[in-house]
Order: C-alpha cells, then sequence, then structure tokens
C-alpha cells in the first residue's frame, strides 16, 4: 500500500500492548511505519524498535517529531496516528480511494472518543459536525496527506500546540478536506482525569485565544 504512517510516542509505555499489536496489524497490510520518539525516559524506544518497527529520534514536540518521521517516510500518502487512538483494521483502505475522488489532497476521520462518560459522544459528534463545516481536523482525527500537499505547506508548524489547526488552515488553500465517516477512536483518558466540562471548556478558551492571536507558547503553558 502506498500509504506511510508516522505515530509520534513520548513515555507511552503503558499504551504499548495496544499500539503494537494495532501497528502489527496495519503492518501486514504494507504500510510504512515509522515512529518518531521524542525522548522517551520509560523504555519506549527500546520496547517499539525490539517489536521490529522503525524508530527516529526527534525533537521533543508533536509538530517536530511528526516532521521527522515524514521526513523519512517513502511512500506518496502520509498519514499521522496519535499513540492513544485506536484505528480499525480497515481504516486504510478507506484513505486511497477518498483522496481519489473529489480532488482532495488530504484528510481525516470521524472520531469516536472512548471512555465512559456519555459525553463523550455527544463530544465526539460535534467534534465531527466542526471539522466538516469548518474544514478544520485535529490530530486525534488520525489525518492523511499526499506528500506533495504536505511539501507544498512546508509541513507541520514548528509550535508547541494548535500544529493540527495551523496545517489545516494551510491546506485548505489547496483542498477541502475529504472526511471519512468510518470512526478511529481516540483515548478519552484526558477528558476522564481532567473533568469533561473542565476539558472543553480549557479547549474552547485556547482556541478561541489561538484564533484572536495569542502566542501559542502562553497557551501551551496553559494547556499543560
Amino acid at each position: 500500500m502506498n500509504l506511510s504512517l508516522v505515530v509520534p510516542v513520548l513515555n507511552e509505555a503503558p499504551e504499548l500492548p495496544r499500539l503494537l499489536a494495532q501497528l502489527s496489524g496495519l503492518a501486514l497490510q504494507g504500510i510504512e511505519i515509522i515512529v518518531a520518539d521524542g525522548g522517551s525516559e520509560d523504555g519506549t524506544a527500546d520496547i517499539v524498535e525490539r517489536a521490529g518497527f522503525v524508530v527516529i529520534g526527534a525533537a521533543r514536540g508533536r509538530a517536530r517529531q511528526m516532521n521527522a518521521g515524514a521526513a523519512m517516510a517513502t511512500r506518496e500518502v502520509l498519514w499521522f496516528l496519535h499513540a492513544d487512538t485506536h484505528v480499525p483494521d480497515e481504516a486504510p483502505a478507506y484513505i486511497l480511494p477518498a483522496l481519489e475522488q473529489g480532488n482532495h489532497v488530504w484528510g481525516r476521520f470521524d472520531v469516536r472518543i472512548s471512555g465512559r462518560p456519555h459525553m463523550l459522544r455527544v463530544i465526539s459528534h460535534l467534534m465531527n459536525l466542526r471539522s466538516r463545516l469548518t474544514g478544520i481536523a485535529t490530530g486525534d482525527q488520525a489525518m492523511f496527506i499526499t506528500r506533495l500537499a504536505f511539501d507544498e505547506v512546508g509541513g507541520f508548524p514548528d509550535q508547541p500546540l494548535m500544529e493540527d489547526i495551523e496545517i489545516s488552515k494551510r491546506l485548505l488553500a489547496l483542498s477541502r478536506p475529504a472526511c471519512i465517516a468510518r470512526c478511529v477512536a481516540p483515548s478519552g483518558r484526558r477528558w476522564e482525569i481532567n473533568g469533561v466540562w473542565r476539558t472543553i471548556l480549557l479547549m474552547w478558551r485556547l482556541r478561541w485565544a489561538y484564533w484572536r492571536g495569542v502566542p501559542v507558547q502562553k497557551l501551551a503553558e496553559a494547556y499543560r
């Protein structure tokens, strides 16, 4: 399959059994897999490498790690997946056809956030709807981009937060995203640990501040 998967990781040892099982299934489909480690201190890189996957070291920061992985990739379509997001085995089969229809050069999946609170289902629905209306995607939505388009917009911007929002804005100058209705399942652990409503308010406050031009470094500090 003409598809390279880039997975940024940082201290993901608790997630590795699930992640490695998922990557093994994707590798059997002929997908090139590159794991970009941002300096894990819990053995993540060693464990992934011993499992047989290509691991590269990168400067810490999701944007930098994904750019480093993309630089190593050899296929014509780049697919970016967060380590705590589960994708169904058939997900890759949707990507290339989606790019061949409607002159799309990039796209994303719908999400169904995993977790116990029922409100996560509502949040997922609203995320998907917002993305379809605005053409803006988030990293949780397993974004995919043609190599040509990725290079044309200069990859992910070198910033510690909102890199997915910013690259979406740049990609919109090339095409609307292909919106795949098949769901991927990002982890709801952040929502459960910090509280659903508290997380909703934080994310909306950060996004509003970003659109107003507040320096992204300040937003990153608030996010942490």
